[in-house]
Order: structure tokens, then sequence, then C-alpha cells
């Protein structure tokens, strides 16, 4: 009998443990929303200018020193890609990043200046998971999912930790819920490992809201074949993993969904308020509590997943413009 290896909250303490070794923990801010003060864990603040490193660092250190030199494959159109390359880099392991040609530019850059080797696809004809596993299989290399995997769950499940520890340390209080982007789910799945007594919410673009419509279903419901465009290129994941449903089901977290232009509004709210370039798919938990659709609490987290968004659209939203470049998913 084969027993495949299931995320743990001691696996998510390992991981906060590892991360703390090589970067210093990202800010917990605190503001004021709609009367009550909220924190805000600003992981568009790290490295690589997104939480993916943590599960990238978790699994990556995790492969045995032996089998480094075969190095890595991964498939992403730029936060866990950049992940992959940075703990790739750092422990001098080559890196393959499978990526759409239509990457945001600012993503596929990021990845190439780390030295990690992007091979490029296109997302209407091609399956970049099937081009991943072969690439892997080819080379001998480990397959690294995005969300799909115990230790990505586990170390990006560390930004909980290090918010719990920082919020007692700061006068703030315990964890009470948790909002969160989502995608594939690894973030929000790993935040209710680390955070076991505190609410889960997911938040996504509305259409692409498949974690939303699973968890009140009861089973997975993949994204509709007419899903609208978004700027949330990292959120962009059609269908969640057995894995991330399982966790988050079994903690009763229930989600939802906000519109473009409150996701803009909420990029601007961040930036006026709390100082911060928040990419579109990192500020969809915020936009979730300024529209109201997630009433703020005390004791509430709200995570600040990423920041990397072109210098171009970030000024158009500032500016208050509506336009937008849709991407592939993360």
């Amino acid at each position: 009998m084969t027993f495949l290896r299931q995320p743990t909250r001691a696996g998510v303490r390992d991981a906060a443990a590892k991360v703390a070794a090589v970067v210093p923990p990202t800010p917990l801010l605190t503001a004021e929303l709609h009367g009550q003060t909220l924190a805000f864990k600003a992981e568009c603040l790290q490295p690589i200018g997104a939480f993916k490193l943590r599960g990238a660092w978790h699994r990556l250190t995790a492969i045995a020193p032996e089998d480094r030199a075969k190095g890595v494959v991964a498939f992403s159109s730029g936060n866990h890609a950049q992940g992959v390359a940075w703990a790739a880099r750092r422990l001098g392991m080559p890196a393959v990043i499978v990526m759409p040609h239509d990457a945001p530019r600012v993503k596929r850059e990021a990845t190439l200046a780390m030295g990690a080797e992007v091979v490029g696809y296109d997302r209407l004809t091609e399956a970049r998971e099937k081009i991943a596993a072969h690439l892997a299989h080819a080379r001998g290399a480990v397959l690294v999912p995005s969300y799909d995997d115990p230790w990505i769950i586990e170390g990006q499940g560390s930004a909980g930790i290090e918010a719990a520890r920082q919020a007692e340390a700061q006068g703030f209080g315990a964890i009470s819920r948790v909002v969160s982007p989502c995608g594939g789910g690894g973030l929000a799945a790993g935040l209710a490992l680390a955070l076991p007594e505190a609410a889960i919410v997911t938040a996504e673009p509305a259409g692409w809201d498949d974690m939303a419509r699973s968890l009140e279903a009861g089973w997975i419901e993949p994204v509709g074949p007419d899903a609208p465009p978004t700027a949330c290129d990292a959120l962009q994941t059609l269908r969640v993993s057995e894995r991330t449903f399982e966790v988050l089901a079994r903690r009763d977290a229930h989600g939802v969904a906000v519109s473009e232009a409150e996701i803009r509004e909420a990029q601007r709210w961040a930036a006026a308020k709390l100082r911060l370039v928040v990419e579109p798919g990192g500020a969809v938990a915020l936009a979730a509590l300024l529209t109201r659709r997630v009433e703020p609490q005390p004791g509430t987290l709200v995570l600040l997943s990423g920041g990397n968004t072109d210098p171009d659209a970030y000024a158009r939203v500032l500016a208050g413009e509506g336009a937008f470049a849709a991407a592939e998913p993360a």
C-alpha cells in the first residue's frame, strides 16, 4: 500500500523555522478599516515580492543533497517561478520554469535574472503540466507544483506562524480570522494548518472563485469555460487540488469573490493607507473587506500576498483607469 505524504501543522512549524533562518520576517502592519483595527501581513515585501519563496524553500531543502544536481522543474506565470528560482539559486540547483509566452514581463525577467531556464508554451494550445512532467522525467529532476504539494502547502503556512508571533509581540492579540487570496489554495490551506483556532476565508476574483464554490458545494467545482478576463494572473487556477480543498473543507472555510474594479480599489487603498505596492492577485483579500463581503472584526489577519505588478499597469490603477492585461495562471 502506498501512503501519500500529507501536509501537517508540524510541517508548517518546521517550514517556519527554515524560512526564518534565511529571510527576515515580513512586516505585520495594522490599520483601521470600517472602524476596526486589522492586521495586514505584507508578503509583497518578500525578497521576490511574494509569499511563494516560503513553499519553494521548504520543498527544495527537502530534496536530498545527492539528488539536487539534477535540479527542479516548475510551471508558473510568475510568483511561484520566482520562488523556485530564488531557492534553487541559493541551493546551487538548476531550475527550469515552464512559463506561458504571455506571462507578465516583470515576472519573466525576474525569473531569468535569478538564473532559471525558462521554457515557453502557448497557454491556448498546450498543457503546462504535461510539458513540465515531461521535462522533469527526461532530466531526472524533481517536479515542484505551485500548490498541490505537501511541502509547498506547509511552506506557505509559515506566514501564519510568523504573523501569530508578531501579533502577540505587537499587542494585536490572538488571530481569530484569516482572509487570504486563493488560486490553487496552497496559501489558504497552509494558513489553516498554521492557525487551527482561526476561521479561514478565501478571496478570489469573480468568475475564478472555484474554491468558494467548491467549499459551498462540498466537492471540487472547476472554473467554468466562460471565465472572464482578470488582472489576477497569480490566481487563474482552473481547478483546486484535492489536498488544498480537503484541508480547507475540514476547517469549514468559506470563500467570497470580488470584481476587477473592487480589486483595483484595494490596490489604491493599500498604496494610500499602508504605503505598499500590491499586485491584483495580492489585493483580493483586502478587497473582500473593503466591500464588506467579509465584515471587518477584531482579530482579523489579511494577507497581502504579492507585489509583482507591471509598472505601467500599476500606474493606470493608481490613476483610476480600468484597463489591464489579462495573464496566465501562476
